[in-house]
């Protein structure tokens, strides 16, 4: 136990031997011993106590979004918004055409992936896949989409990172929420968009990179959409 701040700087602790003495310097003032035997979550998961360190170099602090303008800004929010829309009413054909034709969806296992190719994925979509999936998840017979089955999409933090060569690259947060029969899912984390426009103007989503802070958690039962 800390001395009171009343005792003063110079205060002595009874019966306190010069191991006690040398631990009241430090930050952390429980010491175990080497030889205690692991207990709470080192039994469970030795590897996941302490947290072992990322490889690689530190993560970049991201940087506040462009002064850009607000008929871009809005624009933008809204393609998003509209997409949340558009998965939650399960118009999953409208939600495919705000993509370009070059367009891929992507939902990387970890943080620290770069590429989709040479490495597993949860989702790695292009167009062609998106209409795999819709024609699955569309069928009379899909087990799926056979209980009550809703979600309800909410996405802010929307933030235009750079507008370069006609690409617009933005940041943003989300958070779903999903229905099953009497179970309800969250789902939470980032996305990563780098629009284009088409021929006649209109924002086209070239990439859109989903990173699920929760994407390692056991789930009862796998995605069968896209998040």
């Amino acid at each position: 136990m800390r001395p009171h701040a009343s005792d003063g700087p110079g205060a002595a602790i009874p019966n306190a031997g010069p191991d006690f003495e040398h631990l009241l310097a430090q930050d952390v003032v429980i010491e175990a011993a080497s030889g205690d035997a692991a207990t709470g979550a080192q039994v469970i998961a030795p590897d996941h106590s302490p947290r072992a360190p990322q490889p690689g170099a530190a993560p970049a602090v991201p940087r506040a979004g462009l002064v850009a303008g607000n008929d871009l800004q809005r624009e933008v929010e809204q393609l998003l918004y509209l997409q949340a829309e558009l998965l939650d009413r399960k118009l999953w054909q409208a939600w495919m055409d705000l993509f370009d034709e070059r367009g891929v969806y992507w939902m990387p296992v970890t943080p620290e992936q770069t590429e989709w190719e040479d490495s597993p994925s949860i989702f790695a979509e292009d167009k062609l896949m998106m209409e795999i999936r819709k024609g699955r998840v569309s069928h009379p017979n899909a087990w799926s989409q056979a209980p009550m089955w809703e979600t309800n999409h909410i996405v802010g933090n929307v933030a235009i990172e750079s507008v370069d060569g006609g690409a617009v690259q933005v940041r943003s947060r989300f958070h779903l929420m999903e229905l099953r029969r009497d179970t309800v899912r969250h789902f939470g984390g980032s996305y990563r968009h780098t629009l284009v426009r088409d021929a006649a103007g209109a924002l086209r989503i070239v990439l859109q990179r989903v990173d699920l802070f929760n994407g390692q958690a056991p789930f009862d039962y796998v995605l069968q959409i896209w998040v």
